[in-house]
């Protein structure tokens, strides 16, 4: 049998920064015949449960010990931004559905509020509580299949049973509105695409109380588990330090202990007339990141709560909506949302043509996943696919 020189884990992470050693290259090309002899090449992905989509992750092991992790990018690449910029806007509105599947109202609200803050378009006061209430419950919508679905990266399986049964109660709600229960196209330049009547926010009252007395189910189901807090507290840790570096935003960094949410640091829309908190902490590690989520829905609830009761009546769309044809004006823009993954932002210029001359899109998703390769190191495999889960990723936002 013959005899292979193993490097141990500790050795090897002091390796890591110094110059000349494979510690420190990550590049795809060169990852495996850098490799330690001896030492296991495993790939997750690009058709696997825990990488949630068409994501390859490599990963050099020394035993169960990640040495090395490699995500790469590129089997789902569909060129939204260039698609952006051969399209009219009212074209290329759509395909903000199409970018993050599971939270479409945020990119709806990204572009369309890139086109009015460079056309000068203010919407109505009624669309402008729509947008808000729509919005909020695609976050409840998109935390719940989060929670589901990591819960199940971890071995439990029936927690996702409720979490879809809650999310097909949010679709019969979005569906009233917008006539579709995925991939939303609600929002127009100007304002929405339809208007909501009292069957719609008497779903939205009725849903408030249900949803908080299931989170007390899912305290008891999954939060207070004994086995599911040791799989865990302490682990993945990613400090503010590691955040900023990489530019995560959302629930990664607002557990790392920094109140950073766009509704409440650069308010768009009403969001400034609402009553509610912005979770923060208690632990920068993967059970960290699960509370904050879970207190998120909690307070979009409560801002639906004051929403709902203070719709105004009055029009949803501006009385000269653009048309098809309209041109953007010369300029540029930027319009950042937060969105159930981080901050969701779109930079548009224009030359005053047809299509805009750039459109630039800010994916939370592909920030956050590049934590990954740093939290992961000297972690066992099985904590590993707990951190992967943890970032909560849409794949075809992250290789948009």
């Amino acid at each position: 049998m013959p005899s292979f020189n193993f490097v141990n884990p500790v050795d090897f992470l002091n390796m890591a920064d110094s110059p000349g050693t494979y510690a420190g290259d990550f590049y795809t090309l060169n990852f495996e015949k850098n490799a330690t002899p001896g030492n296991v090449i495993l790939n997750l992905g690009p058709q696997h449960p825990s990488t949630h989509g068409v994501l390859r992750v490599l990963v050099e092991l020394y035993g169960e010990y990640v040495l090395r992790s490699e995500p790469v990018l590129g089997y789902l690449h569909r060129m939204q931004e260039k698609m952006g910029e051969v399209k009219t806007p009212y074209q290329f509105l759509p395909n903000m559905g199409r970018v993050d599947y599971l939270n479409p109202i945020s990119w709806n609200w990204a572009f369309a509020g890139a086109v009015e803050r460079l056309a000068g378009l203010e919407p109505p006061e009624r669309a402008e509580y729509l947008r808000v209430i729509s919005s909020e419950l695609n976050r409840i919508s998109s935390h719940l299949l989060w929670w589901g679905a990591f819960v199940m990266d971890l071995g439990g399986v029936t927690p996702i049973l409720y979490a879809f049964e809650e999310r097909e109660k949010i679709n019969d709600i979005l569906q009233i509105v917008t006539g579709s229960r995925l991939t939303y196209n609600y929002f127009r330049f100007g304002g929405v695409g339809a208007d909501a009547d009292s069957r719609f926010f008497q779903l939205v009252e009725e849903f408030i109380p249900y949803m908080r007395e299931r989170l007390k189910m899912y305290t008891g189901l999954v939060t207070d588990n004994v086995i599911f807090r040791r799989r865990l507290e302490g682990i993945g840790p990613m400090d503010e330090d590691l955040c900023r570096r990489y530019g995560a935003t959302g629930p990664i960094l607002r557990a790392a202990g920094v109140m950073c949410d766009a509704r409440r640091l650069s308010p768009y829309g009403i969001y400034d007339r609402f009553d509610y908190d912005i979770p923060v902490g208690p632990s920068n590690d993967c059970f960290g990141r699960y509370l904050v989520r879970l207190e998120e829905i909690r307070e979009s609830l409560r801002i639906l709560e004051q929403a709902v009761k203070s719709v105004p009546e009055g029009p949803v769309i501006v009385a000269k909506a653009p048309k098809p044809t309209y041109k953007l004006p010369a300029g540029e823009t930027y319009f950042a949302v937060e969105g159930a993954r981080g901050q969701v932002a779109c930079h548009i210029i224009s030359d005053g043509g047809k299509t805009p001359y750039r459109v630039k899109l800010r994916a939370p998703g592909f920030s956050n996943l590049s934590l990954f390769a740093e939290a992961a190191k000297g972690v066992i495999l099985a904590d590993a696919i707990a951190i992967l889960g943890s970032l909560d990723l849409v794949i075809p936002e992250v290789d948009r």
